[in-house]
């Protein structure tokens, strides 16, 4: 048992809200315990101009965390001003594209911005489940008004955390575990068990192959229950592979 009462592979509390914001085309509110991401998808009708001619369409991300969503008051981050930011906003932005068929978007772009509310670790992979449902949704929207022809939607895309401490594996780290283990990683995962990014360093003691294997292995299935989560707020856009 982990100090917060679960199993070692047992994630936190998941909720997903959708429809949250009145103006975007998509939105999720996320919650992997006391961690908390407000996810919204914006749409443009016209995709970047180093795209154009070329009939695909893109799809980007933002991602940012507000001055009190942490223990004590972060400076108010200016668009894509520190390293960490800019590197979790292509993290996202790579894994949400992974969801996407960009030709059958068309020459369009949508923007997921993700605003970390409160943050309990976990936040970048708050971000990429929960704007992958703002994102499904916008879709669903643009496709219901005939503003894109066909539904370009071709995976569901979820991401997990795993820690690696004395040999026992923990799925879904919170802040406390996350700033005290050894080994951390990240997956992003399709529903069809493709990984669209694997993240992860080991601070003091290198993991063994039969470690990561076994990482693999409880993040694939901490994945494969977001999925479930996504679905249930999602409705019918995208049947979940095997279901």
């Amino acid at each position: 048992m982990r100090a917060d009462g679960r199993l070692f592979d047992q994630l936190r509390n998941v909720k997903i809200t959708p429809n949250v914001s009145e103006y975007a085309e998509g939105s999720a509110l996320v919650e992997f315990g006391k961690t908390k991401v407000l996810c919204t998808a914006s749409y443009e009708s016209k995709a970047p101009q180093w795209l154009a001619g070329t009939g695909a369409g893109w799809v980007t991300a933002e991602y940012g965390m507000l001055p009190r969503s942490t223990h004590t008051r972060n400076k108010r981050e200016k668009s894509l001003n520190s390293g960490r930011t800019q590197e979790i906003s292509r993290l996202i932005g790579r894994s949400l594209r992974a969801a996407v068929d960009l030709k059958q978007l068309g020459e369009k772009q949508i923007i997921i911005d993700c605003d970390v509310l409160n943050a309990d670790g976990g936040t970048r992979t708050a971000s990429v489940t929960g704007g992958f449902v703002a994102l499904a949704l916008a879709l669903k929207k643009l496709h219901a008004v005939s503003e894109i022809k066909t539904m370009p939607l071709i995976n569901y895309v979820s991401a997990i955390s795993v820690g690696l401490h004395n040999d026992n594996i923990f799925l879904d780290l919170n802040y406390e575990e996350d700033s005290s283990i050894g080994t951390d990683m990240n997956f992003v995962m399709t529903d069809k068990g493709a990984f669209v990014e694997v993240q992860g360093t080991a601070e003091h003691t290198p993991f063994t192959r039969d470690q990561l294997f076994k990482m693999m292995e409880v993040a694939d299935k901490g994945c494969r229950e977001l999925f479930i989560h996504q679905a249930a707020v999602m409705g019918e856009i995208y049947r979940i592979a095997g279901k």
